[in-house]
């Protein structure tokens, strides 16, 4: 039963919410709104530039990685065990 009343007043709470907004408050609504979207661009833009400039330096990262293990030659199995055994030891 809790449950169900939990949903009718929340329900109740945004209508009473949307009543407000669009008949007593639309003036100041409207102009909240109005004020979020230079900041929201704003900040969308800063993260997407981060991100661009991560990506670019994973990507470096990468290949310099990827450089890295074709210089270096690959060492018979027999002597991969060997290293293993002794860094168990």
């Amino acid at each position: 039963m809790g449950k169900a009343l939990a949903i009718l007043g929340g329900l109740i709470a945004m209508a009473g919410g949307v009543i407000l907004v669009f008949f007593v408050w639309w003036r100041e609504f409207y102009e909240l709104i109005f004020g979020c979207i230079p900041p929201i661009l704003f900040f969308g833009g800063l993260i997407a530039l981060i991100a661009g400039i991560s990506s670019i330096k994973d990507a470096k990262r990468t290949k310099k990685l990827e450089e890295e293990t074709k210089e270096e030659p690959e060492k018979p199995k027999e002597e991969e065990k060997k290293e293993e055994e002794k860094e168990t030891e």
